[in-house]
């Protein structure tokens, strides 16, 4: 645990102007992903998309892929695309311009700091061998426009590689500082989870947080009713017998 904690405060200790910012909710949302993901394969980057450079690239970025951080901070987006899947590459890149036409024409600026953006993509390791990365970013300056330039991520290596469906999502903290999802498209293959609703994808979430139904009530402004209402919902339309088997469903699938 030592690894997560000093990973999470490297960010802050190179960019101490996100101290006292949204931007703390968000990472503390992404203290949340440990639940789920193996720390000591995540890292944090911080992606300048305007000049397609890396300002940041933390020290496990080495640990989790073998790559060369100089060389992400040198070259840039060439150096790092150059180990996507060709096959993943241009979904990604869909992936990508679908959450900015998204923002842009779907969230209030005033709230596009409020938003995480999630995906996921193999990309090769220094053994030439192709991972799985799952990424949620949070966009840290955004230009005249309201467009985010800037953003920092926490990238996460799960399983060996096998491919899985690419899924874009968006999320919004709500007045609770809780994730509420307002945009998610599976871009490769069907899931099963392809017809659950958002709020259904919100409270899978919680669930697999241990919340009870009065706490994702409260965290969501909704009934610890509807909670227990969406659980036989999700149950139903999955074919599920238990919430435990959904949950372990959402792990292997990386639906967080």
């Amino acid at each position: 645990m030592k690894e997560t904690i000093d990973l999470f405060k490297e960010v802050f200790n190179t960019h101490k102007e996100y101290l006292g910012t949204v931007v703390e909710f968000h990472v503390q949302k992404l203290r949340e992903l440990d639940t789920f993901l193996p720390p000591m394969q995540s890292f944090f980057i911080v992606t300048n998309t305007s000049k397609l450079t890396y300002e940041f690239v933390s020290k496990n970025f080495e640990v989790a892929l073998g790559l060369d951080i100089s060389r992400m901070q040198t070259e840039g987006v060439p150096y790092w695309f150059s180990h996507f899947h060709p096959e993943d590459l241009p979904i990604w890149m869909g992936v990508l311009e679908d959450l900015m036409l998204f923002t842009m024409t779907q969230v209030k600026p005033e709230d596009r700091s409020k938003l995480s953006y999630s995906w996921n993509v193999r990309v090769k390791n220094s053994k030439n061998k192709y991972v799985n990365l799952y990424e949620h970013q949070t966009p840290t300056y955004f230009d005249k426009q309201g467009k985010p330039i800037i953003g920092i991520s926490h990238g996460s290596v799960v399983g060996n590689g096998e491919r899985k469906p690419i899924i874009g999502v968006v999320k919004k903290l709500n007045e609770n500082n809780e994730y509420e999802t307002i945009y998610h498209k599976n871009y490769s293959q069907k899931l099963l989870t392809t017809s659950l609703r958002y709020r259904e994808l919100d409270v899978i979430r919680l669930l697999a947080l241990n919340k009870t139904s009065k706490e994702i009530g409260e965290k969501l402004f909704i009934s610890s009713h509807t909670v227990d209402g969406h659980r036989r919902n999700i149950l139903k339309k999955l074919n599920f017998n238990s919430t435990q088997e959904l949950i372990n469903y959402c792990l292997a699938n990386q639906l967080f």
